[in-house]
């Protein structure tokens, strides 16, 4: 039988594999659940990820990307005449108003760096990506503060099921805003 030619296919694994993990956690993730979730033959996962890890560095790498879109879409950090906090807080109730799924997806994978080493680089990158642009608008001590303390209110809100306090996070942020 002649191979069909799917250049898509790729990216239809990662999908596939967000979606499981957003369903079934990273326990659930498994060559066979996410060939099944695709619509492709299980050689197709291993043939594009040979490891579990490998599919977990694509999803996570893809998640981050998603959130980088939703800083990129707004102005304050080119803008340096914008309340770089009311900024942040806005997009951070922006990512947190839309598709939970998402957000616990991209926590869920970040924190699977605690166990799984081959994810570490791709969470480093996403914390360092966030600090450098940042940095444009601070210094950089205080961009790292700024993600650690945007990380510490995301992982509130979710594991406390607390409303996104807005302009609570806009007050916490402008205290580490010189």
């Amino acid at each position: 039988m002649a191979r069909r030619y799917d250049p898509e296919r790729r990216q239809r694994i990662i999908d596939a594999a967000i979606r499981v993990v957003g369903e079934k956690g990273i326990a659930g993730l498994s060559h066979r659940t996410v060939a099944a979730e695709a619509d492709v033959p299980l050689g197709s996962t291993t043939y594009h990820f040979k490891t579990l890890d490998d599919l977990l560095v694509a999803a996570l790498r893809q998640a981050n990307e998603g959130f980088a879109k939703v800083i990129a879409s707004r102005g304050a950090l080119t803008d340096p005449h914008a309340d770089l906090a009311a900024e942040l807080a806005g997009w951070m109730g922006e990512w947190l108003a839309g598709d939970r799924t998402g957000v616990e997806l991209e926590y869920e994978l970040y924190l699977a760096a605690l166990r799984r080493p081959a994810l570490r680089p791709v969470a480093a990158e996403w914390a360092r990506d966030l600090a450098d642009r940042l940095s444009h608008r601070t210094d950089p001590v205080t961009a790292r503060a700024l993600v650690a303390l945007l990380d510490g209110i995301c992982l509130q809100v979710l594991l406390t099921e607390v409303a996104y306090d807005e302009e609570y996070a806009r007050e916490l942020l402008a205290r580490v805003i010189p």
